[in-house]
């Protein structure tokens, strides 16, 4: 089990050490993360009792007999602990090197020892990790699910839609937006799904189903390529197992199946 923590006492662990988006792993029979001297790494917490630091790899040379390896591809080879601290080290390796200095004056900024924090050494101001929260929705009509394929990342894939909170707005309020804007359909029955850390874009993915209400579906050029209604025998290419995206597709799919006969 993992448990979180701010400092520790030991200087030897698992190294979680994040080169651009890939983790330093040693390949055996299955990746491995390696352990060795934490140095200024960050500590994350314990593992099984073991402790977990995390750094960018820079001047310090990268764990012997490791080797970079993309994150997302690690989903499944890694332990599920593991994945979630390596994503863990991602994030929060990103907020060190983002408030390495104080966005009032611009001085020097220091880790605390007590609590997830950098505080400026010179006016005090402190930083604490920030996440995006966005809401991703999975819509059904009529035994059908709404799927997209997104304009900017034009992943090989169709989706559910998502979008970004914003100032002000509720997550009900940004789920029934982000479908208008999007494919100009208005949705009911909102209901919560779950959530999900998502490290490559520092946001919290908050799941909601819903159920269409009117209106047909028009895509937002500048968001969407393609979309449409899908049965849960009729999908296209999907995301792998790796997002909640899937997680929405995969319950979708499991509720509208049949029972076989006995």
């Amino acid at each position: 089990m993992f448990t979180p923590g701010v400092t520790t006492s030991h200087t030897h662990g698992l190294l979680f050490v994040i080169s651009g988006q890939a983790l330093h792993v040693v390949r055996d029979a299955r990746p491995m993360v390696p352990t060795g001297e934490a140095g200024t790494a960050l500590y994350l917490g314990d593992l099984d009792g073991q402790p977990c630091f995390a750094r960018v790899l820079g001047t310090e040379a990268p764990p012997e007999g490791s080797e970079p390896m993309p994150l997302r591809q690690l989903f499944g080879a890694l332990a599920d602990e593991e994945f979630a601290i390596a994503t863990r080290a991602l994030g929060l390796t990103a907020w060190e090197h983002d408030h390495a200095h104080c966005g009032r004056c611009g001085a020097t900024t220091e880790r605390s020892s007590s609590e997830r924090l950098r505080s400026c050494i010179t006016c005090g101001h402190g930083a604490y990790p920030r996440l995006s929260p966005a809401v991703i929705v999975l819509v059904e009509r009529e035994g059908r699910c709404l799927l997209a394929r997104n304009a900017r990342t034009r992943m090989p894939f169709f989706s559910t839609l998502a979008g970004f909170v914003e100032v002000g707005e509720t997550l009900e309020e940004c789920v029934v937006r982000e479908i208008r804007e999007e494919a100009s359909i208005e949705i009911a029955d909102i209901r919560y799904f779950g959530s999900q850390p998502w490290p490559f874009s520092n946001s919290l993915m908050i799941g909601f189903t819903a159920r269409w209400a009117s209106g047909e579906v028009v895509p937002d050029p500048t968001e969407i390529m393609d979309a449409g209604w899908f049965a849960p025998d009729e999908l296209p290419t999907v995301p792998p197992k790796l997002s909640i995206a899937r997680e929405l597709i995969d319950d979708f799919v499991r509720r509208h199946s049949l029972p076989r006969p006995e």
